[in-house]
């Protein structure tokens, strides 16, 4: 029987070893998440929401352009885990601009802009983020 494709994916890969996906890695989009499932004898889940994101980088080591991978660091207001790597993933760009739209797709959906802001160790509010756009 065939394996049913995951309602509400937007894309998936696993973290790859010499260009192949030979991990217990996984790492999954959402329309309003960021999923990461690691492990094999225990499985850690995290997930981000997508509109708590602040920053979206893409790195490629020597070794990493030779077998054809990247990875992804997602910074984000998450207090539980504030950066998240992709790491050893196919077409990182693409992955990347993927990311990117859903990120400003769901922040425009909730109604949420924030603007460059200097880090605070007084971050305060819960939420993390916060409307500055108004009076600029």
């Amino acid at each position: 029987m065939a394996k049913k494709e995951e309602e509400g994916v937007v894309w998936r890969d696993r973290k790859r070893h010499f260009g192949l996906p030979l991990s217990f890695t996984v790492y999954k989009l959402k329309e309003d998440r960021l999923f990461l499932q690691q492990g094999f004898f225990t499985t850690r889940y995290e997930e981000t929401l997508l509109y708590r994101i602040r920053d979206l980088s893409l790195r490629r080591s020597l070794w990493q352009k030779i077998f054809g991978v990247g990875s992804i660091v997602v910074t984000s207001s998450d207090k539980s885990n504030p950066y998240l790597e992709l790491r050893n993933i196919k077409n990182t760009m693409e992955v990347k601009e993927i990311i990117h739209g859903r990120v400003e797709e769901m922040k425009n959906k909730k109604r949420m802009r924030v603007n460059e802001m200097i880090d605070s160790p007084f971050d305060g509010d819960a939420e993390g983020d916060i409307d500055f756009d108004d009076e600029l």
